[in-house]
């Protein structure tokens, strides 16, 4: 009869994933403060969207209080309403853009949506570079 002495080894929990973003305004070359971010996880790829939350970008550009996504998530949304902060950007610095292209009412992007995919345990920093006509998103640290 043999008698197994060995305790179980007690797994370690493994966080969750983290997420932090900030927005820069290329075309000013300075942080997009007021800009409202709201964030999004699911579990899987067909599984629902949950709404986790939001934030609004402070006087550098970030968001400090944007909530942790649940354990077991995969995906995360990161949903930028941008286009009360353009349009503010617009009206107060008036631009020599051509009129075809600067004279639509509000922003050409109102919103910028960035999907992407996380891993347990790891920070995932997200910032956006924003200006009127174009935007550009990267995994940073």
């Amino acid at each position: 009869m043999s008698t197994d002495t060995t305790a179980p080894v007690p797994t370690a929990s493994v966080p969750p994933a983290s997420v932090s973003t900030h927005i820069l305004d290329t075309s000013v070359g300075r942080p997009a403060r007021g800009v409202t971010v709201h964030l999004f996880a699911r579990s899987g790829r067909q599984a629902p969207w949950q709404a986790l939350g939001g934030s609004t970008t402070d006087a550098d550009g970030r968001c400090k209080d944007l909530p942790a996504p649940p354990e077991g998530t995969t995906h995360v949304r990161l949903d930028f309403a941008v286009e009360p902060y353009l349009t503010d950007q617009r009206a107060g610095a008036r631009q020599d853009a051509p009129a075809h292209r600067d004279g639509g009412a509000g922003a050409f992007f109102p919103e910028v949506a960035v999907t992407f995919a996380v891993a347990p345990g790891e920070h995932h920093h997200v910032p956006l570079l924003l200006n009127p006509f174009g935007y550009s998103v990267y995994r940073g640290s």
